[in-house]
């Protein structure tokens, strides 16, 4: 690993260590990123291997239990995703985006680090054995099936990767993993899904959760397979079966084995979950239960809330298409309701991927801007922290705040789901 920076007065320093050296190993094993690094530097008596100068030195050290080197190394090239599955979103950008978003990660890293979902294909033995080892636990798997045939023929990899065998492997040993399943009409749906999930139940409390996404496809698709996407009698159908599906696979602890996305209850119309109803599973980045903790937090922010403003103030909120009715209930007729208080809540249709494409965070900046500009829009405009890429600076099309903010002449902000931050960041007049 190549060290980038060595901290004055750290241990580092004091053997020698400086920007450009290398740390090779510790006790006769490969440091090959930081975890292996966090993990094996724990001990009081180490035997480092580092390259100093381009020479490579054996160097004894004696330290505390909780002390490090007091370096940093530079960031681990991240393993791509082996497969080259018929719904894959980063098959489905138009050319000439930035390259970042037509890599494909596949970094059981990753999903340990950032919980980033990953389908094991490319895990051999020793992978799954530093899992186990280093307690990498949870890992978020991609499944869609079980069935080694359908899999092939989602994921395109050409053969089967045993991917039962591995989950059981994990479990035996202690690793907790939450699945999903991308449900495509009339491909891994019926008596696959059933047969799926079954597959998966047989390993909980190990697997402690299977989340069902539906397929999400862009306007382009050009050379891909030809795949159903999910309308509004499908999701209907869907949550129907959702009663039956939650009394087949129950747990001891009262908490969801089986849950389903945002989208499914929106295009079918039906009440969501309450927020305690997912106990202590957070998938929300994955969009499960992500309205109902936005609503369960806008309800206890409103005590927070001022019950009027002194002169006539206004600003706009924009989300996707999918959200906006329920935005416009929830949130839209409360804070109208305030005493010169005006909140345009804005639905921005996305041209750019297509109009299937209904979720918030894929809107681009030029869809923002073109559907905004001309518009009455008040004093600012806000929207979720999810249009930015993980920096928080540019949205997919690589537009700024600020350029967006120039466009429409005022101020384009973000907040962290949260009206009250709105209220408190005291830019709306």
């Amino acid at each position: 690993m190549k060290i980038i920076k060595t901290y004055t007065d750290s241990l580092g320093e004091m053997i020698g260590l400086k920007p450009g050296d290398h740390l090779l190993k510790i006790d006769g094993k490969k440091v090959r990123d930081d975890i292996d690094y966090k993990f094996r530097i724990t001990e009081e008596n180490l035997t480092l291997e580092v390259q100093i100068d381009g020479e490579n030195q054996i160097i004894e050290i004696e330290k505390e239990y909780d002390d490090d080197l007091g370096v940093e190394f530079e960031e681990f090239k991240i393993r791509m995703c082996a497969n080259n599955c018929v719904f894959c979103f980063s098959a489905q950008n138009p050319n000439g985006m930035r390259k970042s978003l037509y890599f494909k990660d596949g970094d059981y890293r990753l999903s340990y680090l950032h919980g980033h979902y990953i389908t094991l294909t490319n895990m051999g033995k020793n992978d799954l054995a530093r899992v186990v080892e280093q307690r990498l636990s949870p890992l978020y798997i991609s499944v869609h099936s079980t069935e080694p045939k359908l899999r092939k023929n989602l994921f395109l990899y050409g053969k089967d990767d045993h991917l039962l065998e591995k989950i059981k492997y994990l479990a035996e040993n202690g690793i907790e993993m939450h699945t999903q399943i991308v449900l495509i009409p009339n491909e891994n749906d019926g008596i696959h899904l059933n047969r799926t999930l079954d597959d998966l139940y047989q390993y909980y409390p190990q697997i402690k959760s299977v989340s069902i996404v539906p397929v999400g496809l862009t306007k382009h698709r050009e050379n891909l397979m030809q795949i159903n996407s999910v309308d509004k009698k499908y999701a209907e159908n869907m949550m129907n079966l959702s009663q039956e599906f939650q009394q087949k696979y129950r747990t001891e602890n009262h908490q969801p084995f089986l849950l389903f996305s945002d989208e499914w209850y929106i295009l079918a119309n039906k009440q969501f979950p309450k927020r305690y109803d997912f106990g202590d599973i957070d998938l929300v980045e994955n969009g499960v239960g992500q309205v109902s903790k936005f609503i369960d937090r806008f309800e206890k922010e409103k005590s927070s809330l001022p019950k009027s403003f002194s002169k006539p103030t206004e600003f706009t909120i924009f989300t996707g298409t999918l959200v906006n009715d329920i935005f416009n209930k929830e949130v839209g007729e409360y804070l109208n309701s305030i005493t010169n208080l005006t909140v345009n809540i804005t639905p921005i249709i996305n041209d750019f991927y297509g109009h299937s494409v209904t979720v918030t965070g894929l809107l681009t900046g030029q869809d923002i801007i073109s559907q905004l500009e001309n518009r009455r829009l008040g004093e600012s405009v806000w929207s979720t922290y999810r249009i930015l890429n993980d920096d928080g600076n540019k949205t997919l099309d690589n537009v700024t705040l600020e350029n967006m903010s120039s466009q429409l002449g005022v101020p384009v902000n973000v907040c962290q789901d949260s009206i009250l931050e709105i209220f408190e960041r005291n830019i709306i007049g």
